[in-house]
């Protein structure tokens, strides 16, 4: 049985990409880093870290994209989520959480609303989940 859940804590790597559908929900994009820190047989301490794109939907878009900024801590629950493309004749896979919880995490002075950017009140032209373009941050 594949479980498809996601459980995880980290940094956003760049401010939130918030959009809204021409039926007018939200859609945000953000990408988070997630390190582990272990020791290796040495005795050495190691770090690596993976980046996870997340995406929200609806009023929880909404708010991750008023109140998250690049650096922020977030605790986040999802689904995993693998689309197929194309790219120079090549298939390629993505794999991104679909956010259903969200939770900002941080010292004072984090959750405090931001400025609304210009983009924000953009609508792309995509209705769906699947046609929307894809921004890799890496």
């Amino acid at each position: 049985m594949a479980v498809n859940k996601f459980i995880g804590i980290g940094n956003l790597g760049k401010d939130p990409e918030l959009r809204f559908m021409t039926n007018g929900n939200g859609v945000c994009n953000i990408s988070i880093a997630i390190t582990e820190r272990y020791k290796d047989k040495s005795g050495e301490t190691k770090e690596v870290t993976e980046w996870v794109s997340v995406v929200f939907f609806g009023k929880l878009a909404e708010i991750a994209g008023q109140y998250l900024t690049k650096g922020s801590q977030v605790y986040i629950e999802g689904k995993l989520k693998t689309e197929k493309y194309e790219k120079d004749g090549q298939t390629r896979y993505t794999t991104k959480i679909v956010a259903e919880k969200m939770q900002m995490l941080g010292g004072k002075g984090e959750g405090k609303p931001r400025e609304p950017r210009q983009n924000q009140a953009e609508q792309p032209q995509n209705d769906s989940f699947e046609e929307m373009d894809d921004d890799i941050p890496f």
